[in-house]
This record gives C-alpha cells, structure tokens and sequence, in this order.
C-alpha cells in the first residue's frame, strides 16, 4: 500500500521528498533499557501532520506524561539524551530511535512507552529502521520544511568542539579521538539520505570499555548492557563480542548515527554541514541550542510541491514564526 501510494504520488507530478511522511500502520517492539535495565514495550503508531514525534509515558495503564521530541525539552545528556525534566516523567536514550525516523524522513509518529528509557534494542537502530519499513513509510498532504543553515555557528567544549556551516543539502563530518589502539583517529563524512543512512550508519552499534563497568554499575547506569546490545572493549584494547565489529570503523560510525539523532530534535531536517570533533550528545546538544538560539543563523525553507511549479529541488524561504517546532 505504501509502495502504490508513493507511485501514485510521484505519476501526479509530486516531489514525494518535499512532504511530511509518517508510518502506514502501529507496529510495537520489545526490549531492555540499556541504563535502567528494565524491560519496555514500545509502540509507534502514524501521526497527522505537523504533530512531529511525540513519546506518551505510560504507567500503569495511564499516560504520565507527553513530551515532544524537540530541543527545549532536553534534559540530561549525560551517556544519552534524555526528554524531559523530572525522573518520573522522562524518556532516556532517545538518539537511536530518533536518528533512524530521522534518517528514513519520518516527520510525525506517536510513540507510546511503558517504561522511562527507549529500548536499546541490539545496540544500533537497525531494528527500529525494520519494524518501520515493514509497516511502510508514507506521505502526508503537507510540505515538509527545513532548517537552512545559512552562517557558521560553533560551540567548543575543552578539547572538543562543533559546528554548523552553510552546505547544499545534509552532511555530517565527524571526527573521533579514543587513546586506545583499537579506535585511534577515526572520521566519518558523508551526505544523509535514506539509503546511505541505512547503508552506512545504521547498524552501528554503541561501544564502551569494560574497564569503566564498575563505575558505570555504581552510578545507575549500563545495568542493561551486554554482549547483544554493546561493542565491548577489554582492556588489552580488543573487542570482547565473539563476532566481532560490524564495519572496521564502527565506532565513528556510531558517534555519527548519534549525532543525527540528537539534531533530530531541532524538530525538523536541517540543510547545512554538521561537523565536530570529539563530540557527544552534550555537545551536539549545546551546538543545536546555539544554532536555535541565533535567528539570523538559520531560515525555514520548504520543497516546492510540484516539479513543473519550480526547478526541482529548489528551495522556497517561508517565514520562521510560523514554523518553530523547537519552541514548543
């Protein structure tokens, strides 16, 4: 069905790429918190347009709280991102479900959760782009618009530093620095779309080191960690997993996935250049607010709806305080 109605779509003259899209149908997944270590159900239903991703916190059988997925409403980037402001009334680990709707150009979903962490699934988002694409992934009747990046905005963290600059279309460039043998140096750049996205960055999955298990235990976090869900490092800087890595540069490769998922939430594609260096998702998510925070940085753009009205693939400016998801 979803195949047909993108054909039908295109034979009328459409550029299907310049509208919202969301899912045709529910489909739901089962896992584990990677931090908390508790098991979650996680269900993805379509969405109208304009609603963007919006996560509902079940508890008992009642919704706690709602909570967009969007810039203001991010609280701790401390080993994942987390939406919302109390314990109780929170969503972890958000990067990978959001770079995977981000990445295939899912505009609106609403995501109903009965635990307080997005599953990790098997370390990557891998599982989430199936079940999506299994249910199909559709157009909606309305324009999608764009953050255009249109001057340099940069944030420097210590050694670490991020930046957006003015490019035709979406690239990242990241660069990744561990003082271990095994990773070194490593840098990914690349144009996103669908089919790189899946290609290239998917199956990437997080990474730690066993030296810091202990620590990480103390704290509250990785009770969820294992074998199946993380690229484990051991100390004579080997990889632990019996299978070995996915790609021989999978740890950049993740630290980019991460990275699409936490400027997912600027609450709509942007067009421009993401580059940093020794970045994570504290650091991508100060380089989302100061791009957000400067207006004259960034304009709202949109596709134009039919190929014969404008070249394809020119851009159409529109005024900003009509579109200001991350506001909200």
């Amino acid at each position: 069905m979803a195949r047909l109605l993108r054909e039908l779509v295109s034979l009328m003259g459409i550029d299907v790429n310049g509208y919202q899209a969301t899912i045709a149908r529910s489909v739901s997944l089962t896992g584990v918190g990677v931090h908390s270590g508790d098991s979650v159900s996680i269900t993805f239903s379509p969405a109208d347009a304009n609603t963007g991703i919006v996560f509902n916190r079940y508890e008992g059988g009642e919704v706690v709280v709602s909570v967009r997925a969007v810039s203001s409403q991010v609280g701790s980037t401390d080993l994942c991102t987390l939406l919302g402001k109390a314990p109780d009334r929170s969503i972890a680990t958000v990067e990978h479900l959001m770079a995977a709707l981000s990445g295939l150009g899912i505009d609106n979903v609403s995501i109903d959760i009965d635990a307080g962490e997005v599953p990790i699934m098997d370390g990557s988002c891998m599982p989430f782009i199936d079940a999506f694409e299994s249910v199909g992934i559709v157009p909606l009747s309305e324009k999608r618009r764009y953050i255009r990046v249109i001057k340099p905005v940069r944030m420097e963290m210590g050694g670490s530093w991020a930046e957006f600059i003015p490019h035709d279309g979406t690239r990242f460039e990241i660069d990744i620095d561990f003082n271990t043998p095994l990773i070194g140096r490593q840098s990914w750049k690349g144009e996103i779309n669908a089919e790189n996205f899946r290609n290239e960055l998917a199956r990437a999955r997080t990474f730690g080191f066993m030296r810091d298990v202990e620590q990480l235990w103390a704290s509250g976090h990785a009770l969820g960690s294992s074998l199946e869900n993380s690229v484990v490092i051991a100390d004579d800087h080997t990889v632990i997993n019996i299978e070995g890595l996915r790609y021989t540069d999978e740890f950049v490769r993740h630290k980019t996935l991460d990275a699409v998922g936490d400027l997912a939430l600027a609450g709509a594609q942007f067009i421009g250049c993401y580059r940093s260096y020794r970045g994570g998702h504290k650091l991508n998510a100060l380089a989302l607010r100061a791009l957000l925070a400067d207006s004259s940085a960034y304009e709202i753009v949109e596709k134009p709806a039919r190929r014969s009205a404008t070249r394809h693939g020119e851009l159409v400016a529109v005024s900003a305080p009509a579109f200001a998801p991350w506001l909200v």
